[in-house]
C-alpha cells in the first residue's frame, strides 16, 4: 500500500518522529493534489526533518533530503517551498541535502579523504542549500577585537523577492546546523547618473 511513510527513508531503519511523520504526509498530500508537482514528487523522499526556533515567535522547518536527490529538489524547489510554507502557515521551510563528513586520516595511512567530505567544504555547500533559489555572489570573513569572527554573504539581488522576507530564519538555520553565525545582505548596486556635460 502506497502511503506517507514511503516519502521518508531514514538511516539504518530508525523510527520516524511525529514531527517526521507529519513532513511526510503533507508530502504525500501534495503529490496527490498538487497536478503541477505530482510527476516531479512521485520518486522523492525525505531523510530527516526537524523544526527549530529561530528567534521570538518564528520557527523554522529543516527537511534533509538525500544528496542523490538534490538535484531534482532544486529543480521544483521554488513551487515545494511555497506549498509546504502554506501546509506550516508561519514557519519557513528550508531543504538541506544530507552530507557526511569524514576525519582526516591518521599521520602515516596512505588513505585520502575526498575533499568534498571535508568540513569546510561540507559547510559551504550547506550554505549553499540554505539560500536556495538564490545563488551566492560575494563572501567577507570579518574579524572582530575580540577574536570572533561574522561572515558576511551577499546573494544575488535577482532572488530578492523569493528570499528577503526570510533572511533572519536562514542566518538562524545556518547557525543551528553547522555553528558559525553569517548575516545575509545584498550587494550595493550603484546606479551612475549621466548629465549632459563633459567634465
Amino acid at each position: 500500500m502506497y502511503t506517507s511513510r514511503k516519502k521518508i527513508h531514514k538511516d539504518k531503519e530508525a523510527e520516524p518522529t511525529e514531527f517526521e511523520e507529519t513532513v511526510a504526509q503533507a508530502l504525500f498530500d501534495l503529490e496527490n493534489t498538487s497536478q503541477e508537482l505530482k510527476s516531479e514528487l512521485k520518486d522523492l523522499y525525505i531523510n530527516s526533518a526537524a523544526q527549530v526556533d529561530i528567534s521570538g515567535s518564528r520557527k523554522a522547518v529543516i527537511i534533509h533530503v538525500p544528496y542523490r536527490l538534490r538535484k531534482a529538489y532544486r529543480k521544483i524547489h521554488l513551487r515545494l517551498v511555497r506549498e509546504l510554507e502554506k501546509k506550516f502557515s508561519g514557519k519557513d521551510v528550508v531543504l538541506v541535502a544530507s552530507r557526511r563528513m569524514v576525519r582526516p586520516p591518521k599521520r602515516g595511512s596512505a588513505a585520502q579523504r575526498p575533499r568534498t567530505r571535508t568540513l569546510t567544504a561540507v559547510h559551504d555547500a550547506i550554505l549553499e542549500d540554505v539560500v536556495q533559489p538564490a545563488e551566492i555572489v560575494g563572501k567577507r570573513i570579518r574579524y572582530r577585537l575580540d577574536g570572533t569572527k561574522i561572515i558576511k554573504i551577499f546573494l544575488d539581488p535577482k532572488e530578492r523577492n523569493n528570499t528577503e522576507y526570510k533572511l533572519e530564519t536562514l542566518s538562524g538555520v545556518y547557525r543551528k546546523l553547522t555553528g558559525k553565525d553569517v548575516v545575509f545582505e545584498y550587494p550595493i548596486t550603484t546606479t551612475t547618473t549621466t548629465t549632459g556635460k563633459e567634465a
